[in-house]
């Protein structure tokens, strides 16, 4: 009877223990016997980048590789869903709170940086899963105190405060470090107002304090960036700060006389350096901009849109290589609005019903940015202003030579200018926004590419995502159809097991030692940024 009672307790103890295995591998997809690998996300937001963006930049790159209208692009083979980007306080939102509705999962008002509609500072996923034990990283093209990755990493009450996001961002708040990787632009920021091109205030020297905060390794030039990554990866924690401001438009990026990394190879680096880094257990959190889409739109220049679009459209490439070859890792791309009311398509005179055209090549022709030829007319005028007035109509001459020949023809590929264009850019008095438009829509028009406005709009923007394969067929069930963009917050939150909560907490109890409330606020008190979303 001892026996048989022994056999039938090892038998229930079994049959329990089974159960128990089971029960966690259809809850969780895993086997309780095998340790769980580290997970990983890779957020990535191509700014300002609407439905008719990926239009165009598929038709473009059609065009330009001689594909099929049936060929698929990187990103069109991961569509799962859509996104709706309305603020707290608009429905049309700006990137500060779009960026802040995937941080902290939250709606809030326009402007806000890593804080609720209140003003209160709001725990983010990258915070949280720093303190999971994760690595973390911010790889973009704007300024790294830009909107976007200045919501994933700081809490501020409205986005013009740069100087105090780049303090947060390099550990000097409550939590402390909390970015491993950071890779953009914004190197003013974080140079004293004693050097020449700081946007600060002050005369700290955020970089030179950065070392307290643990940063070993700063980079300040794609030579340097290229040189560290040759043979091995990137070692953290690491900044590369590429520019003053923001990062060169791809299109320009590759001049001889720019020396910045491409995004795809930042995120590439990125990807290999927090790879190399994770001990066994630790995923990382990353998130990735392709941030001067965006720009671009609001400058309304087709050609620079583009070719930051393909830009964007490779690095997906190389983001979705990762996954693949990665467990445990999901990717999940989106905009936070789309920018610059854009059409393929175009009405150029409301009494004649418009041609069904759009014309690639007269893209294809253009070499420059309108913002790096607006600079370059600038300083034309700029120099030709003594000279014109004792030369007269010789002085004249050469002014619309210089205008036709590296302007437009040179720089936009534009052949037939009118005398309309002719005169408006020989304007030394124009501002520089209103030239840029003007070029903008002078190649767009021609190309019968059309914009309504040099803001954002608040339509729905896509959603894409792609799960490496052992996180079963049903991982991204979640993000399919449309969606509040919170709900990709909410996603992270869930895939990653983050606690938002107890962080915003934490951030809460001791803001009185380093957060500066709305009362504090106040646009004489420091720089504002020119940045595209108000014209300021």
């Amino acid at each position: 009877e001892r026996t048989r009672l022994c056999l039938c307790l090892g038998l229930a103890v079994v049959l329990a223990s089974a159960a128990a295995i089971t029960t966690i591998y259809f809850l969780t997809g895993r086997s309780s016997l095998t340790p769980p690998h580290a997970r990983n996300v890779i957020m990535m937001v191509s700014d300002g980048f609407g439905p008719a963006s990926q239009t165009y930049g598929r038709s473009f790159w059609q065009y330009k590789n001689n594909y099929t209208a049936s060929q698929l692009t990187s990103l069109d083979q991961i569509l799962v869903g859509s996104s709706r980007t309305r603020s707290s306080s608009s429905l049309v939102t700006d990137s500060a709170a779009g960026a802040t509705a995937f941080s902290c999962a939250k709606k809030t008002y326009n402007a806000a940086i890593g804080v609720d509609p209140q003003g209160v500072p709001c725990g983010t996923v990258l915070e949280s899963a720093k303190q999971n034990g994760m690595l973390t990283g911010l790889v973009v093209t704007s300024r790294i105190t830009h909107a976007t990755p200045a919501a994933f990493s700081a809490h501020v009450i409205h986005r013009d405060l740069e100087a105090d996001i780049a303090v947060q961002q390099i550990g000097d708040y409550e939590l402390g470090r909390q970015v491993d990787l950071m890779l953009g632009g914004g190197r003013c920021f974080f140079l004293p107002n004693t050097t020449k091109g700081s946007c600060r205030l002050d005369d700290r020297d955020l970089i030179e304090e950065s070392e307290k905060y643990g940063w070993e390794t700063v980079m300040l030039t794609g030579s340097e960036f290229t040189k560290l990554t040759k043979d091995n990866p990137i070692h953290l924690p690491a900044m590369g700060l590429f520019h003053p401001s923001h990062m060169n438009f791809e299109i320009d990026r590759r001049k001889d006389d720019v020396d910045e990394p491409a995004l795809h190879v930042m995120a590439r680096e990125g990807l290999r350096a927090l790879k190399a880094h994770a001990k066994d257990g630790q995923g990382f959190f990353l998130m990735i901009e392709g941030s001067r889409i965006d720009m671009a739109a609001h400058n309304n220049d087709p050609v620079a849109h583009i070719h930051d679009i393909l830009e964007y459209h490779e690095t997906i490439r190389v983001v979705r290589e990762f996954v693949k070859e990665n467990p445990d890792t999901i990717m999940i791309s989106t905009s936070d609005h789309e920018t610059g009311g854009f059409t393929l398509g175009l009405q150029a005179d409301p009494k004649v019903y418009p041609d069904y055209l759009w014309k690639p090549e007269i893209i294809d022709r253009a070499h420059a940015s309108t913002e790096v030829l607006v600079e370059k007319l600038v300083h034309f005028h700029s120099s030709q202003a003594d000279l014109e007035s004792v030369e007269g109509s010789k002085g004249r001459r050469h002014m619309e030579e210089f205008i036709r020949n590296e302007i437009l023809y040179k720089g936009l590929g534009i052949v037939n200018p009118t005398r309309d264009e002719i005169e408006f850019l020989s304007d030394s008095s124009a501002q520089q926004n209103d030239t840029m438009r003007f070029l903008g829509h002078a190649i767009s028009r021609r190309a019968s590419l059309g914009w309504t406005t040099m803001g954002h709009t608040g339509v729905d923007v896509n959603l894409y995502a792609q799960s490496s394969d052992n996180n079963g067929k049903d991982a991204l069930d979640k993000l399919r159809g449309n969606h509040e963009n919170t709900d990709i917050g909410d996603f992270m939150v869930s895939f990653l097991d983050l606690d938002l909560e107890s962080i915003t907490e934490r951030l809460v109890k001791t803001a009185d030692k380093w957060f500066k409330p709305k009362s504090e606020f106040a646009a004489e008190g420091h720089i504002r940024s020119i940045h595209e979303e108000t014209g300021n």
